[in-house]
């Protein structure tokens, strides 16, 4: 009986599924622009509040980048507001 290289078989059956979905047409591409980058963008700081609930669940937890598509040098000065914030009782 003869055995059977599992690996080789895996890289054979996975390369002839492409990466879209069902439903996607193949020239769309899904991409949002961080919010917080480029011209006209907010400044993060600990003191605007009104920005800073944006980027804040009900119960009070930060929303991750995924959700907020906000770029992750933004992200890491966006936590760091908040929690300074937080320290500071501001929200």
């Amino acid at each position: 009986m003869k055995r059977r290289n599992k690996k080789k078989d895996n890289k054979k059956r996975g390369s002839s599924f492409s990466k879209l979905s069902l439903f996607q047409k193949p020239g769309i591409k899904f991409f949002k622009p961080c919010p917080l980058s480029g011209k006209n963008a907010p400044v993060i700081d600990y003191k605007n509040i009104k920005l800073l609930r944006k980027y804040i669940s009900e119960s009070g937890r930060i929303l991750p980048s995924r959700i907020t598509n906000v770029s992750l040098k933004k992200q890491k000065e966006l936590s760091k507001a908040i929690k300074r914030a937080r320290l500071l009782a501001l929200i």
